[in-house]
């Protein structure tokens, strides 16, 4: 099966100029979302210096790569979650929670440097859709 790149209509700015990259990509029955942050449809961060508003719209920019790719939160196999403060953890599981209600993926978080200084959470999910 051929790759497929997903760029929902919600995210249409990116890839911004500078980042050679897509919201996403379908193949083999995966969708993979690239490491979202809280960019919104202009392509500005969020919330400056609130991980939970910034948590809020990395989440629905994940749900939206999903989508786009035919994936739900119920489908997603594994999370990695980026945080860059390691103390805003359960903020972010909070706000994870909501979304990945009933069975929560596998999931991985670290701190670490993010791209941009403004960015406090990233998210990159991996589901599986077979052949929708």
């Amino acid at each position: 099966m051929p790759k497929k790149t997903l760029r929902p209509k919600s995210l249409e700015f990116q890839p911004r100029p500078t980042y050679p990259y897509s919201p996403g990509t379908k193949g083999g029955g995966f969708v993979y979302t690239a490491g979202q942050v809280a960019w919104d449809k202009t392509g500005k961060v969020v919330a400056i210096g609130d991980v939970r508003r910034q948590t809020v719209q990395t989440l629905k920019n994940v749900v939206a790569v999903l989508k786009e790719g035919g994936a739900t939160p119920d489908d997603v196999l594994k999370c990695n979650v980026y945080l860059a403060d390691i103390r805003h953890f359960q903020i972010m599981n909070e706000e994870f929670a909501k979304v990945f209600k009933k069975t929560p993926p596998a999931r991985t978080t670290v701190e670490a440097r993010l791209a941009e200084p403004e960015m406090l959470v990233e998210i990159e999910a991996i589901a599986w859709v077979g052949d929708k």
